[in-house]
């Protein structure tokens, strides 16, 4: 059960610390996509290793082969779509969101076919995909809702998150059975049950917090990016407790894309810093990683553990990046 009393937060010392962080010997290594003006939003990898993207302003979906650093794109069905989030189920196929229509989209990778599904109106902008169970789950922002659906029967249920405004944004996996959702319109998180599709919100303790992206460690642990404030965050549901760092950045350093590295690290993105960000969380040490192109902001990060490797979209700038971390 999630604690609804007032929320614990432990900053101590440890939150100051992470102002001087040391740089990292870890090092970005970019691909140029070849498409002119391409803006890939988000990426996405198989267990082939084999890089997805959304292409969002010329509307592809791009793959990205890392042995040859051949890049092949292939056009969405239905015209600047918009495509956004995406996501690799465990069948291979890649699905994604088409934020500018009331779609999701499947990409069978042996032949590049695209199937689109159509999603009711109170899903008109869906924005993060995630598969769960057999299920395509994704949150619609400006809708305010977030939904599933059943690619076996096309069937969609869709629900309404109960602040409105909430702005449902990151969605991912906890290894309870769980999904986490962040709500990027308001200081909260929340909890769906992933059989009935129930949520449960979490206040994070700064009112003015807004968390933007999620990841859920081994433990159930669940971190996020508070975008408007500048600060890495930790919620353990099984005490409810919450310590926040303050990023290396400082607090207009705007966190943003999140996940866990197959080393156990924290990597976060700062969006106006032009850099990445490793915690450790063992020793709550923080290593900053530059992106070799200005103007770089990472959306969202995609994780390869068999190769271990984290893969970035590098929006604004027309390139995927990639950390090699043995």
């Amino acid at each position: 059960m999630l604690p609804q009393s007032t929320p614990k937060l432990l900053t101590a010392l440890s939150a100051l610390a992470c102002i001087a962080a040391a740089a990292s010997p870890l090092a970005v290594v970019e691909y140029q996509i070849p498409r002119d003006k391409a803006f890939p939003h988000d990426p996405a990898v198989g267990k082939d290793g084999i890089v997805w993207y959304t292409d969002q302003a010329n509307s592809f979906i791009g793959r990205l082969d890392p042995a040859t650093g051949k890049i092949t794109d292939y056009a969405t069905p239905t015209p600047s779509s918009g495509p956004h989030g995406i996501v690799v189920a465990p069948d291979g196929g890649v699905w994604y969101t088409a934020q500018a229509t009331s779609k999701l989209g499947r990409l069978e990778p042996g032949t590049g076919r695209i199937e689109e599904y159509a999603l009711p109106a109170d899903a008109r902008d869906p924005h993060t995909p995630l598969v769960h169970n057999g299920m395509i789950w994704f949150t619609v922002q400006r809708g305010n809702t977030y939904g599933r659906l059943d690619p076996r029967t096309r069937d969609v249920k869709v629900w309404t998150v109960p602040t409105k405004g909430a702005l449902p944004y990151g969605l991912v996996n906890a290894p309870d059975g769980s999904i986490w959702v962040a709500l990027f319109g308001t200081n909260k998180l929340g909890r769906i049950d992933g059989e009935s599709g129930a949520l449960t919100e979490v206040n994070l303790p700064a009112a003015g917090a807004r968390p933007r992206r999620l990841a859920v460690d081994e433990s159930g642990m669940v971190w996020y990016s508070d975008y408007a404030r500048g600060y890495l965050g930790s919620y353990n549901p099984k005490n409810g407790a919450f310590k926040e760092f303050l990023s290396p950045g400082g607090e207009r350093s705007a966190p943003y894309g999140i996940a866990v590295a197959p080393d156990g690290r924290i990597f976060y993105n700062e969006a106006r810093s032009g850099s990445m960000v490793a915690f450790d969380r063992k020793t709550q040490k923080m290593e900053t990683i530059k992106i070799p192109t200005p103007g770089s902001i990472v959306r969202n990060i995609a994780v390869d553990s068999t190769r271990s490797r984290v893969w970035l979209a590098l929006s604004g700038t027309n390139r995927i990046g990639k950390i090699e971390l043995k």
